[in-house]
């Protein structure tokens, strides 16, 4: 994939509904709200404390929460963005994303990630180590999900799909060419189409298509801002964000569902 060509692939609107600053209650209705909406997928994050706001505010476990929405909802993807690797077995993680697979009937994506939030490991007891190391253990855990997932009884209802989340040049966009099916880029255009370029040339290494992965960008403003730049640079799967501070305001993302339905000819 050229970072200069739009991908033939749907658009596609995420909404990582941040589980901070809020009930469970609310939560649950702002899923409710997000699928009525129209949304593509609905993340939450994996992460044990508030990034923002004040510290000590309410917070939530992904992959519980996960199990639930996959329970509660009908049509939407569901995941994280993105899971840390350092917080579980690799083999467990894999059963768990194959238990929700089967609960959601197929809905489910792997977004994983090395892990970067210090709070999280030394409040849990995870060794934070370097960050050239929690990449290093990404790696390594990544084929054993994959075999895992070959050994479950009952196996996965589909291949679920793996995003990884990430940058680095060296240690991650390798591991996104080799394991991906999505790729969660962060930074502005000129950014995202320099790593489009260099991820593309690791796919050229292990003789991959780039186009077999999908492309995949936080957004915080709206479409007449960012859309056709993200859409040339083969980007067809954005995500907004939200929290309890907000009330779950989901007013920018159906933005961009009225822009994908533009885009992708149905509106």
């Amino acid at each position: 994939m050229s970072a200069s060509t739009p991908s033939t692939r749907p658009f596609r609107v995420g909404v990582q509904l941040q589980p901070q600053h809020a009930s469970y209650a609310d939560l649950r209705r702002a899923v409710d709200r997000a699928e009525e909406a129209g949304v593509d997928i609905v993340f939450n994050w994996d992460h044990f404390y508030p990034l923002s706001g004040p510290e000590d505010g309410p917070n939530f476990e992904c992959w519980s929460m996960l199990a639930a929405w996959a329970e509660q909802t009908s049509r939407v993807e569901v995941s994280a963005l993105v899971t840390c690797n350092s917080y579980r077995n690799p083999d467990l993680l894999a059963d768990m994303a194959r238990t929700v697979d089967h609960i959601s009937d197929g809905r489910l994506i792997l977004a994983i990630g090395a892990g970067w939030f210090q709070k999280d490991y030394d409040s849990y007891g995870y060794e934070f180590g370097t960050a050239g190391r929690r990449i290093d253990a990404l790696g390594e855990a990544l084929p054993r999900i994959v075999s895992r997932w070959e050994q479950l009884n009952p196996a996965p209802t589909r291949k679920i799909p793996v995003m990884i989340g990430g940058g680095g040049e060296k240690k991650t966009l390798p591991l996104v060419a080799r394991y991906a099916d999505i790729w969660h880029g962060f930074g502005d255009l000129d950014t995202l189409s320099r790593k489009n370029g260099i991820l593309d040339g690791y796919c050229g290494e292990l003789g991959r298509d780039p186009h077999e992965i999908e492309r995949s960008t936080a957004v915080q403003a709206s479409p007449d801002e960012l859309g056709d730049g993200l859409r040339e640079l083969g980007v067809t799967l954005v995500t907004t964000d939200c929290d309890g501070r907000s009330g779950y305001d989901l007013g920018l993302t159906k933005e961009w569902i009225a822009y994908r339905d533009e885009v992708n000819g149905r509106g």
